[in-house]
């Protein structure tokens, strides 16, 4: 009787498994038509997760805008996203350089983005700074550092883009965070990035930021006065640790002891 109920068992879950399976191989197809042929712009693009960014949204066809403030990396991922060519990307990438930290030169490229595509659909809120060091050790310099570029920032970026996505009663703006907001790491006090948790890698969680922006589930909704308009807000706390990261905040530290 056992053996008859496992075996009659067995054809239902093999069953089940597949249409799971086919399931999310509908969802990520949803997810890279969704995408394709939208304004996606992301900062901080050269490195770590941006840079997995550019790389998972241009595979899906989007026309990228990749913003940084290095203008050789900026070229050199855009070439290497050219020469990676897909059946879906018709696109070459545009880049915009400027420094988050400087709110006219934000604002500056927000027009300028919009001036050459008109609107923007997704905006991945990615680019951000760390620094190491105690709270004594830490000037009141790299303080405004950090959060003019962590949060006034994405602010002033988020501000001069949403309202095209407001006239076209669509969009999402997806923010990057750490899981510092929530937890104290020690020699960390001026950073509240994304750049400082241990865990998943860059391709992996490109792969969940495109997969959120597929979905609309919203966990903020802006609407205003226009019961129709819904712009998706997402707040994203990846387990990251990019070396590179580390690497930079310990020489920073390394050239303010010498």
């Amino acid at each position: 009787m056992d053996l008859m109920s496992s075996t009659s068992i067995l054809p239902l879950l093999l069953g089940c498994l597949g249409i799971f399976g086919i399931y999310q191989l509908l969802q990520r197809m949803r997810t890279k038509v969704y995408v394709q042929n939208t304004v996606v712009v992301i900062t901080g693009a050269t490195s770590g997760l941006g840079r997995e960014c550019a790389k998972v949204f241009h595979a899906a066809g989007a026309k990228l805008v990749l913003c940084g403030r290095n203008v050789e990396a900026l070229e050199e991922l855009t070439r290497e996203l050219t020469a990676s060519h897909t059946s879906q990307q018709t696109h070459k990438p545009y880049t915009v350089t400027f420094d988050l930290a400087d709110t006219g030169a934000t604002v500056a490229a927000a027009a300028e983005i919009l001036q050459c595509f008109g609107y923007v659909d997704v905006l991945i809120n990615n680019a951000g700074i760390s620094y190491r060091g105690t709270i004594t050790d830490t000037t009141v310099d790299v303080d405004k550092r950090v959060m003019e570029t962590n949060y006034f920032g994405p602010i002033a970026l988020t501000k001069a883009l949403l309202p095209s996505m407001i006239k076209r009663r669509q969009g999402h703006i997806v923010t990057i965070s750490s899981i510092q907001g929530k937890i104290s790491i020690p020699f960390r006090s001026a950073s509240v990035d994304k750049n400082t948790a241990q865990g998943r890698s860059p391709a992996e969680v490109a792969q969940d930021v495109l997969a959120a922006v597929g979905k609309k589930k919203k966990d903020v909704i802006v609407a205003d006065l226009l019961p129709s308009l819904a712009i998706y807000l997402r707040t994203l706390a990846p387990g990251l640790f990019f070396s590179i990261m580390a690497i930079r905040a310990r020489k920073e530290r390394k050239s303010k002891n010498s």
